[in-house]
């Protein structure tokens, strides 16, 4: 189905960019997040073609409402997906924001889509078949994450969510390079070879995290949470406990982490 999956993000991306250079109101959800047209656009684009595409299955989405836990821990298999990964990107007009589908099947992420529309980025991956990035009208080529540096690891983190923990992290590797970059694409950056790590000790939702972590995961990476454990789905509380995305095995994460 990945060539589906890609159409409809493609579909939802498009419905995206139509308001991105307009005036957007912005409303602000209960965890005081922002929520604009195009959060709304791109949601109503995935859902629709998702339903239609695959009817026993069931969605999970960021703007979904009345999925009460008893009914979502009965899934099996669902798709998550976040209509637009980076909302306050959208707003500042930075470009990086965006479309994240991934298909859950028995708590893990076995295909993965992700899109920057604004431009025209994708990554995509479905398990055990690789990874694959897409840059504008060229062909899609596979991507791998790449031996790291020790002397000088490339840091990605959040522009809103870095944190002390992060400039804990950077007093201890005074060579790293920090690379600053928003929504997924920070994933998406490690698993093609641009950057080696990414903390985030902030929490984070599934729906933040799935696509990108099959696209990591098939090109060599991994994300876990601070105790070394693979990032699993379908939980009962969908939030993600702090989490470590990394490219090469042979990185030594653990000993990076700050002490609390």
């Amino acid at each position: 189905m990945i060539d589906d999956i890609r159409r409809i993000t493609n579909e939802a991306g498009i419905a995206i960019m139509k308001t991105y250079n307009a005036p957007s109101k912005v409303e602000f959800k209960d965890d005081n997040s922002p929520l604009t047209q195009a959060d709304r656009a791109a949601h109503d684009c995935i859902v629709a073609a998702l339903t239609k595409l695959t009817p026993d299955i069931p969605v999970l989405s960021e703007e979904s409402e009345g999925i009460t836990v008893e009914e979502r821990m009965k899934w099996k298999k669902f798709w998550l997906v976040d209509p637009l990964d980076g909302t306050k990107e959208f707003i500042k007009k930075t470009g990086q924001f965006t479309v994240n589908i991934a298909l859950i099947e028995n708590c893990e992420a076995t295909l993965g889509v992700v899109l920057a529309p604004a431009s025209d980025l994708e990554y995509f991956a479905v398990r055990d078949k690789g990874a694959f990035k897409r840059k504008g009208e060229c062909d899609p080529t596979s991507i791998n994450v790449s031996k790291a540096d020790k002397n000088k690891l490339r840091i990605v983190a959040s522009r809103d969510h870095a944190g002390t923990k992060i400039v804990a992290m950077l007093e201890k590797l005074p060579s790293a390079e920090l690379v600053s970059m928003g929504s997924s694409l920070k994933f998406c950056l490690i698993a093609e070879g641009k950057a080696d790590i990414y903390p985030r000790f902030v929490p984070t939702m599934e729906w933040d995290t799935g696509a990108a972590q099959c696209i990591l995961e098939e090109a060599g990476g991994s994300v876990c949470t601070l105790d070394g454990y693979r990032l699993k789905y379908a939980k009962e509380d969908i939030r993600n406990r702090s989490i470590i995305a990394a490219g090469h095995p042979t990185i030594d994460w653990k000993a990076l982490i700050p002490k609390d």
